[in-house]
């Protein structure tokens, strides 16, 4: 049995995490934090790419009124990412955030910790204890160095804080921009703790690497059993993040809505555009939120059979194609004309699944 069902419940919005709840994803704002219509647009537009749960930046009391502006509105949980100020958090809470990101250990005296953590419980909020390679305690640094024990022990000095405060609804996470380094210290963790795992590679780059970075660690510690709920940190859109972390669940099967395309590297015997064709297929199929597998192939070496075992699916020849459902030969069709054809069939199929 994995760790993932074995971790408590908690509850950020309604949204269930841990204890089994389906893996969820989440991103965070990035447009300015005193803004509240840029805000809420972005958290709209995460909203329509998929994401479960989103955090806002709140450095100062006028970001608190634009968070309460947007909670009025959001179509999502939201979380109110805190750093050192105490009094922040307890404004954030009273603005209705339905998760508080903070970690303990940087707010000041116990009395502060346990001010939070009351209000928090109050309200039925958890807390999501933050703890990242680059802003280690220097005790912890020069006790175990800058690696993977080093992580897991400030995060269980933070839990220890809060457990002090007889709190215990909480999430963490222990991230790092090395991808090991960062599996490890989830590992440890996970040995000794039965709190929802917040999985994710922080600082990992620009889309191509850091989509990269992070499908090899969250990737690693989802098909191992751990982790409840993900973010993929890219320097990119937010939306591109919760695209990204949509693949990688999919990838580990376990989110199996929207459509998943099978397709062929191609090679020398391949004698249609190929690449463009599967390119085309999965912006047109794109919206369907149907638990769909569709292969596009490029020959007729393995071609046939990995689209016969597809619920649809293409296999080139030279300048045509051969569309299947269910194994079933539809038809032969001239190249440009596949994708059409191919769309066509699915969205027949699924309007009379409707009716």
């Amino acid at each position: 049995m994995s760790h993932r069902d074995h971790t408590r419940r908690i509850s950020v919005g309604g949204v269930p995490l841990g204890g089994g709840a389906p893996v969820t994803v989440q991103s965070m704002t990035n447009v300015p934090a005193h803004d509240p219509a840029a805000i809420l647009a972005q958290v709209r537009e995460l909203a329509a790419a998929g994401c479960d749960i989103v955090r806002l930046a709140v450095p100062d009391r006028a970001a608190v009124s634009a968070f309460a502006r947007v909670r009025e509105e959001s179509p999502l949980p939201l979380v109110a990412d805190i750093h050192f100020d105490y009094k922040l958090a307890l404004d954030a809470l009273a603005a209705g955030a339905d998760k508080i990101r903070i970690n303990p250990g940087n707010i000041g005296a116990p009395e502060r910790v346990k001010a939070v953590a009351d209000a928090c419980a109050r309200r039925g909020v958890p807390i999501r204890i933050g703890v990242n390679g680059g802003s280690l305690e220097q005790e912890i640094l020069q006790r175990f160095g800058n690696g993977p024990r080093a992580l897991a022990e400030s995060a269980l000095r933070h839990i220890r804080l809060l457990e002090q405060a007889d709190f215990a609804d909480i999430c963490v996470s222990i991230k790092s921009s090395d991808v090991a380094r960062t599996v490890e210290a989830y590992r440890l963790l996970a040995q000794q703790v039965d709190y929802p795992l917040h999985l994710g590679v922080t600082e990992t780059g620009t889309p191509y690497m850091g989509l990269v970075k992070s499908a090899a660690g969250i990737g690693a510690m989802l098909l191992e059993g751990l982790g409840d709920t993900i973010r993929v940190s890219l320097t990119a859109p937010p939306a591109e993040e919760v695209r990204a972390g949509i693949a990688i669940l999919k990838a580990v099967g376990l989110r199996r809505h929207g459509v998943n395309i099978v397709s062929c590297p191609t090679c020398g015997r391949t004698q249609i555009d190929l690449i463009a064709l599967a390119q085309t297929v999965e912006s047109a199929l794109s919206d369907i939120d149907a638990p769909l597998t569709v292969a596009v192939m490029g020959c007729v070496v393995n071609g046939p059979g990995e689209a016969r075992e597809a619920d649809y699916g293409l296999a080139g020849g030279k300048g045509t194609g051969v569309l299947f459902r269910k194994g079933t030969v539809m038809g032969k069709f001239p190249e440009g004309e596949l994708v059409p054809a191919l769309e066509r069939m699915i969205r027949e199929d699924l309007r009379e699944k409707e009716k």
